[in-house]
């Protein structure tokens, strides 16, 4: 195994172990005792007389752990197994919370509790609720939450979050991906939540897409393993270190195992038993090779629940096992195995690190801090020093100029030496050595093509060619110029032709059709009609959009054609330096003079660049206005769809008798049916939210956002519901 290394290792440490007694009123007193230091827990079984007197039959088992919670509140399991593994995340360090132990034991109801009850919330909106209070006591630091949640369903990855809308299914399946930061599943879906509402509606969206079935000592047992994961993520507010951390809790909530001789189980429950026990059986022995220190590799690859808890399972975090068990003498052969479990993941250690990683950004920003500071501590050494004024920043074109002025000048003999004044003016010096002798060896190369053809002697085809057209002397040497070449480089412009509007034909209204007319056509009756004043607004801003981006075209091909006329006034320029250059520089009191033709060039050049400038802040606004625009079509066409959609499922979707009985004693808006009615025939859900208020607020005045993800996730919930009831109604 390879563990992943972090900035700072901290000490190894074993895995925590708790367990946790299901209250039963059939406790076996006899068989199931706790020790005084309430971290022991002993079974006793008789003998089977059945062996006959003299049988090795072990009766007795002890099992030392860091806890045993018996008739234990939900406070105080969290405030015993979770309280400090959260409280150190902010800190940096990765931790795993597992439940573990039969079906029907409690493990969902500690890790998640009864959602319906605040005081019986389990582990993780209590964890979620510590973490955005750790956040508010800390003003020192910009924390980020996101969240994840993964189920692993018949050896399959599901992302329990995909059914919110800005997400949608995959078609792509969800795979485990390694890299040097540790495990990653490739398509799970992570979501920021800035407040402890968000997180809340984003775990009940989840626990509403698990999957679950009934069995003996469940009804609601869960059929397979979930992991809800924090991501934090904390920047220092007041420091300017580069340096942040990161860090993540795994919240694993295990399915139950179970003996199939045991439940009978048949069909696809079956399957799902088979599979759980599988997964549970590859993760115990995982387990075992991570307690035994001589074991090189651990079997992670063997299951996808031992693969995404590859970085739990003995790495960098802190872990807590809760082993949930019954307290009854007919279970006792499965509580005997999940404590066995539980001993053995005692003896895995883990070294929790403190995640740190480093901003870019700011790190960058840090560094022209310190060398800015540095230049300040030269200027002041070169002071005291009393040497020169030296600049230590990038030379500008007029200090390279000079340079090469200087290069020139010594290269002609006018100039005796060259003044030493800084390292980075020392490298411009030979830089310029070089730049002088390429110009130099292209104006001897340039001088003798003008006067000579150059031609390789061994290339017979170019000679022959040349003797054919007549360039060669009496003597029979080559003679003459060579024929220059002109490249011209064009774009063709790209030109589509528009497409033709199809003619929409227009609905003839009636009553109520006996089906639903196709919705290309209802949509076009729907813009002249009811839609008609969005429709409107659609067109106005479709066409200041169109015109806008027609500009912006423009103002590109006027761009363009600037920038082409300065590369040629450009060129232009650098001819005449070089025949100025050539022919000899002429200075009146240290100013060079310039002909004319090369002054209106400079002219022409400071004009074109001032049109560039002007032309590319229009184009610039332009852009800016396109965006702006584009943004106000988006929005009427996504309110054009979704008023048509409202409009054509209450013109033909939704029957007229349901209609009728929405619409009793309501203040219904034109295209809209009232959501509470459609949601809830019954009791309103704004009353039942005010009774939860009345009745838990004045206890627990912590439970708001509790409380309100809760009612809106049910909101959702039924409205969905009742939804698909209208439309199976309607299909009969």
């Amino acid at each position: 195994m390879k563990r992943h290394k972090n900035v700072k290792m901290g000490s190894k440490k074993k895995v925590h172990a708790f367990v946790r007694i299901k209250p039963t009123d059939d406790f076996a007193h006899e068989m199931i005792k706790y020790g005084d230091d309430n971290k022991s827990i002993d079974i006793h079984l008789k003998k089977d007389t059945r062996r006959g007197v003299v049988n090795n039959q072990q009766t007795d088992w002890s099992f030392k752990l860091d806890g045993v919670l018996h008739d234990a509140s939900q406070d105080l399991v969290y405030e015993t197994v979770a309280k400090d593994v959260v409280s150190q995340a902010l800190d940096g360090y990765n931790g795993t919370i597992m439940c573990y132990g039969q079906t029907g034991a409690g493990k969902t109801y500690t890790m998640t509790g009864a959602t319906e009850n605040y005081k019986q919330r389990g582990i993780l909106p209590r964890a979620l609720q510590q973490v955005f209070r750790m956040i508010e006591e800390c003003p020192t630091h910009a924390v980020t939450v996101r969240v994840s949640y993964l189920e692993i369903y018949n050896e399959s990855l599901f992302d329990l979050l995909s059914t919110l809308p800005y997400v949608g299914p995959s078609d792509t399946p969800m795979t485990i991906v390694e890299n040097p930061q540790g495990i990653f599943i490739k398509g799970l879906s992570v979501h920021l939540t800035s407040q402890e509402e968000d997180a809340f509606r984003l775990l009940f969206e989840g626990e509403t897409n698990r999957i679950i079935a009934a069995r003996t000592l469940n009804k609601n047992s869960s059929r397979s393993h979930c992991i809800f994961t924090i991501y934090v993520e904390a920047h220092s507010r007041t420091l300017s270190d580069e340096k942040y951390i990161t860090s993540k809790i795994n919240l694993v909530d295990l399915a139950g195992s179970e003996r199939l001789g045991k439940s009978g189980s048949e069909g696809r429950i079956l399957k799902e038993a088979t599979y759980i026990n599988k997964s549970l059986s590859f993760l115990e022995q995982a387990i075992i090779a991570l307690g035994d220190q001589k074991r090189d590799h651990i079997p992670f690859r063997q299951c996808k629940l031992t693969h995404a808890l590859k970085d739990s399972l003995g790495g960098n975090c802190n872990m807590v096992l809760v082993t949930n068990i019954y307290g009854e003498a007919a279970q006792l052969e499965e509580t005997l195995s999940s404590l066995r479990f539980a001993s053995r993941m005692k003896l895995v250690t883990t070294e929790p690190a403190i995640n740190e990683k480093y901003n870019a950004e700011r790190m960058v920003k840090n560094l022209e801090k310190e060398l800015a500071l540095l230049k300040q501590e030269l200027a002041v050494h070169n002071s005291l020093a009393n040497h020169p004024l030296v600049t230590y920043d990038p030379m500008d074109e007029v200090q390279i100029a000079e340079i090469n002025s200087q290069v020139r000048r010594y290269l002609e003999g006018t100039l005796e030496e060259i003044d030493i004044i800084s390292l980075r003016q020392i490298q411009e010096v030979f830089n310029q050595f070089r730049v002088v002798l390429s110009q130099q060896e292209q104006e001897v190369e340039s001088a003798l093509r003008q006067k000579y053809t150059l031609i390789d002697k061994n290339d017979f085809a170019t000679i022959s060619a040349v003797q054919k057209a007549g360039l060669v002397d009496a003597d029979g040497h080559l003679v003459g110029e060579a024929d220059g070449q002109n490249f011209a480089f064009g774009i063709t412009p790209f030109s589509a032709k528009p497409g033709k509007k199809a003619k929409a034909k227009k609905i003839f209204k009636e009553l109520r059709p006996s089906t639903p007319p196709p919705k290309p056509l209802a949509f076009e009756d729907f813009k002249n009609e009811r839609g008609s004043e969005i429709n409107r607004i659609f067109k106005e801003n479709k066409s200041i959009l169109n015109e806008r981006k027609k500009r912006a075209s423009e103002t590109t091909q006027r761009i363009n054609a600037i920038k082409r006329e300065i590369d040629v006034t450009n060129e232009a320029l650098n001819l005449q330096k070089s025949l100025r250059e050539k022919q000899g520089e002429y200075e009146n009191k240290g100013l060079m003079i310039i002909d004319e033709e090369e002054f209106l060039l400079i002219l022409k050049l400071k004009d074109l660049k001032k049109q560039y400038r002007s032309e590319y802040q229009d184009l610039r606004d332009l852009r800016a206005e396109i965006q702006y625009c584009q943004r106000l079509v988006d929005q009427c066409r996504q309110r054009l769809l979704m008023e048509f959609d409202i409009w054509y499922n209450e013109s033909f979707v939704i029957p007229e008798d349901m209609q009728v009985a929405l619409r009793l004693g309501s203040s219904i808006r034109p295209g809209m049916v009232p959501i509470n009615r459609v949601v809830s025939l019954g009791e309103d859900d704004q009353d039942k939210f005010s009774q939860l208020q009345q009745t838990v607020l004045s206890e627990a005045p912590d439970s708001i956002a509790f409380i309100n993800a809760k009612v809106k996730t049910e909101q959702k919930q039924n409205y969905l519901k009742t939804m698909m009831g209208i439309q199976q109604a309607h299909r009969k």
